[in-house]
């Protein structure tokens, strides 16, 4: 291209000339010429193929410079588009490098390198300080530290013992673990998060949709105009047709809308590549705009705004309460709920059952389990039906038999309740009566980080937050004046929640709800956004959720909203300047009659500032 005008300039033989601008339109167009070829067979028409056009019809009206200064930096700027993408997805897949090729595996008391694509569930590996573990698993022996913030975005090294369970492509910090693995390479944790990634690149953002609809119409508008712009002057007015043709060209590089198509991937790809690395991971651009409109956030209580760690507080005997002519006793009371609560998956059942099994209790076997959601279980127990639920279970489940004791436990569990515990009353039903046996009471402990999530939040401009628990009222009052919140909704069953959210939803723009993605999987279904505590990968929150916290952070939050919030300020941004160079460009070449160098350059320069500008979220922090 230079060497054509400086050819021209000094007055070299014509050959050199456009032997030189040949070679510049041949390599400046031969990857516009084959997109056009790709597209033209589907059929569709592309931004490429309005570039060659330009550049070849500068050509035929005497300015081959201008064309293959078009082709030059048209070819530039999508080297620049690509390398834009290329380094928010190369942020992800960098994580692939994080996890090892081969782990040392215990095989008959010796250390042996296996590729990590042959090892098994069930095997034994080592890891040494400074390395990376291969695989996901469970410590069985050793003690040390592991730093997770590759994985989970954790700034803290996380201490690790026997029974912990570790990820692949985390690092051992000071002492050597031997762990055993529980899940295989593709299905560990940082191997699903690639995948989640990946897929959440491919979902593309509503904006992105919107271009993507009008695309064609647009450039076949563009097509129109041209040729309009090139009629008119020329058959109607007499113009003459080279300046005509040559304002036409000009006409069609400014109103070409490359910089509008690569402002929505830049931006949005950048932000889900910046949040992954804090541990925040967007499951499609989609969610990423639609968390920046939240006004409102409801939050599950337990495993959420608490710990999730639910431990047994009380386990008492009422008063003459005896089985098979002996005096029940305390430690006799939890074994029979343990029974009962088994097989429940409730938080409250499993705290039970790990209380009788640090008490090396003997727990008989429970027949004909079922479950009342919300509310209470019942199961067989030595010939006898056990009920184990809330005072709302007895008042609407088992009938209007009256129930021995009833207003004793019921008395005891409403001051359980005002201390701030959770608690159930155990019955025992025969054929001829029904009695309370005792009450359990149960605390979890709230995240630390919890009333300072809730005032950032609240800074940030979040006009309402609510809890939604189906825990009773008075322990999650309690928790909700500990935490900040001033709307709570308790005692709450599943369609319960789901009333509320779709409540919260007619008087806001949109709304989160935070939950561990177990119990509330309608709820979160319902909400615009929702946001799964992810515990470092854990399956559920992983397929339920529109966002997971990877490692259980609730400043995560904000940040996520606040990432979100940034994009769209991005994507706003990015519009104003590549519809503002069309208008401005169009409008100049109407009026004052720009030549096609300063059009490519308004028109190329356009479209790499949104795409710098997009990628500066990848180093986004709240």
């Amino acid at each position: 291209m230079v060497s054509g005008l400086l050819a021209s300039w000094f007055d070299v033989s014509s050959t050199v000339v456009w032997t030189s601008y040949a070679v510049a339109y041949l390599f400046g167009g031969w990857y516009g010429f084959k997109e056009s070829i790709e597209s033209l067979q589907q059929p569709a028409v592309e931004i490429d193929l309005l570039m060659l056009i330009a550049a070849l019809g500068a050509l035929i009206i005497g300015a081959p410079f201008e064309g293959a200064m078009l082709l030059f930096l048209f070819s530039l700027s999508g080297v620049l588009e690509r390398y834009a993408i290329g380094r928010s997805r190369t942020a992800i897949k960098s994580l692939i490098e994080m996890r090892p090729e081969s782990a040392r595996v215990l095989r008959e008391g010796q250390e042996v390198s296996v590729p990590i694509g042959d090892v098994e569930t069930g095997d034994v590996f080592v890891v040494r300080p400074g390395d990376r573990l291969p695989l996901d698993g469970v410590v069985v022996d050793g003690e040390s530290s592991v730093d997770q913030s590759t994985l989970t975005g954790e700034s803290v090294p996380v201490s690790k013992e026997q029974g912990d369970e570790v990820f692949g492509g985390t690092i051992n910090e000071v002492g050597t673990l031997e762990v055993r693995v529980t899940r295989l390479a593709d299905e560990s944790a940082i191997s699903r998060l690639i995948h989640m990634v990946e897929e959440a690149q491919s979902k593309r953002a509503p904006t992105q949709q919107l271009i993507d609809r009008y695309e064609q119409p647009y450039v076949l508008g563009v097509f129109g105009m041209t040729l309009l712009a090139v009629l008119i002057p020329h058959t109607l007015l007499n113009h003459p047709f080279d300046p005509t043709f040559y304002r036409a060209m000009t006409l069609m590089v400014a109103a070409s809308p490359c910089a509008v198509i690569i402002s929505t991937p830049a931006a949005v790809l950048s932000a889900i590549a910046a949040g992954g690395r804090q541990g925040v991971l967007f499951k499609g651009g989609e969610h990423i705009e639609t968390a920046g409109d939240v006004d409102a956030v409801a939050f599950d209580k337990t495993g959420t705004l608490t710990e999730g760690n639910t431990r047994l507080t009380d386990a008492t005997v009422s008063e003459d309460a005896a089985i098979d002519g002996e005096q029940m006793t305390d430690d006799r009371l939890l074994a029979i709920t343990a029974a009962v609560q088994s097989r429940s998956e409730h938080h409250l059942a499993q705290a039970t059952v790990e209380a009788a099994r640090e008490k090396s209790l003997d727990v008989p076997k429970a027949d004909g389990f079922s479950a009342v959601v919300g509310k209470g279980v019942r199961a067989t127990v030595d010939g006898r039906q056990v009920h184990v639920g809330n005072p709302r279970y007895f008042e609407t489940v088992i009938g209007t038999r009256p129930i021995d004791g009833h207003e004793d436990g019921v008395r005891a569990v409403r001051s359980l309740e005002e201390s701030g515990k959770t608690s159930v009353l155990v019955v025992e039903e025969t054929d001829d009566r029904r009695r309370v046996l005792g009450w359990l009471a149960f605390t979890d402990t709230i995240r630390d980080n919890a009333a300072e999530t809730i005032e950032r939040l609240r800074q940030s401009g979040i006009e309402t937050i609510v809890m939604l628990t189906g825990d009773n009222e008075r322990v999650a009052q309690h928790i909700a004046e500990e935490v900040g919140i001033d709307e709570v909704y308790a005692e709450l069953l599943p369609e319960e929640k789901v009333a509320h959210i779709e409540s919260l939803q007619t008087a806001h723009d949109a709304v989160a709800m935070v939950g561990d993605g177990v119990n509330d999987a309608p709820a979160l279904a319902t909400a615009d956004i929702s946001v799964g505590m992810g515990g470092a990968g854990t399956d559920v929150a992983l397929e339920t959720a529109d966002i997971v916290l990877m490692s259980d952070d609730l400043e995560k939050l904000p940040y996520a909203l606040s990432l979100s919030r940034a994009t769209r300020r991005t994507l706003y941004v990015n519009f104003s300047i590549a519809f503002g160079a069309i208008v401005i460009m169009v409008a100049a070449i109407l009026t004052a009659g720009i030549p096609l160098p300063i059009a490519v350059i308004g028109h190329e320069g356009s479209t790499v500032l949104v795409s710098l500008i997009g990628l500066r979220l990848l180093g986004f922090e709240s």
